[in-house]
């Protein structure tokens, strides 16, 4: 039997403790509107979708029209451009994962819905120490997850099978997207969202930390 080949990562709430940049972020473009901001729980449900999407859902329910909307999200990727690694971390155990799953020969991806270019500015500040075949971030010509056009490229890119792909990731985003690019769908339970969520989003496995993922691969097979 053949074992998976690759590993499609999420970014933040997966590899990445991002939820403090960019709830901060958020909140300093709302309080310059006069808007009520959030604490840093309910960022975890507003982050997954992007950063329109995390503004919208930011925003008052009644002030949620499109010229503010726009106006905000510049605004936050002003912010966050100036803070996006204040207390951005890797969650504990994900060095020893990847070291892990790379010395076993398995191929590593990242695709987050996060813009690409503060995708490639995470990747570089805190994962530079692992190969990556493909890093993609949100861009105009790649729809945003759940859409699985963004995941069957990457596979492509690789030259491996959607089929081949273990994807990890800790939304309900995630799981969706997985499922519709027919890779494994694995949920990370240390991430921004609930065991119930990823279930019913389509997780095969959940992973209560991120040892167990190296463990899941040796165990996997097609």
């Amino acid at each position: 039997m053949r074992k998976y080949k690759a590993i499609l990562f999420d970014l933040d709430g997966t590899l990445l403790d991002t939820l403090n940049d960019l709830g901060n972020a958020a909140n300093r473009v709302l309080s310059r509107h006069h808007f009520p901001v959030h604490i840093m729980d309910a960022y975890r449900y507003f982050v997954g979708d992007g950063i329109r999407m995390l503004i919208t859902r930011a925003l008052p329910a009644d002030r949620q029209d499109e010229s503010l909307i726009q106006i905000c999200t510049e605004e936050f990727n002003r912010e966050y451009a100036q803070s996006w690694n204040n207390e951005t971390s890797l969650y504990p155990g994900i060095e020893d994962m990847l070291d892990l799953v790379q010395d076993r020969g398995l191929r590593l991806a990242i695709f987050s819905n996060k813009p690409h270019e503060f995708t490639r500015d995470c990747v570089e500040a805190f994962l530079y120490k692992w190969e990556f075949d493909v890093v993609q971030g949100n861009q105009a010509s790649i729809p945003h997850k759940p859409d699985p056009a963004g995941a069957l490229a990457i596979a492509r890119r690789m030259g491996i099978a959607p089929s081949s792909f273990l994807y990890l990731g800790d939304t309900n985003v995630d799981m969706q997207t997985a499922r519709a690019a027919g890779m494994f769908p694995v949920g990370a339970l240390w991430g921004f969202r609930s065991s119930d969520e990823l279930i019913e989003s389509g997780a095969k496995v959940l992973v209560g930390h991120p040892a167990e993922v190296a463990e899941l691969c040796g165990k996997l097979t097609l």
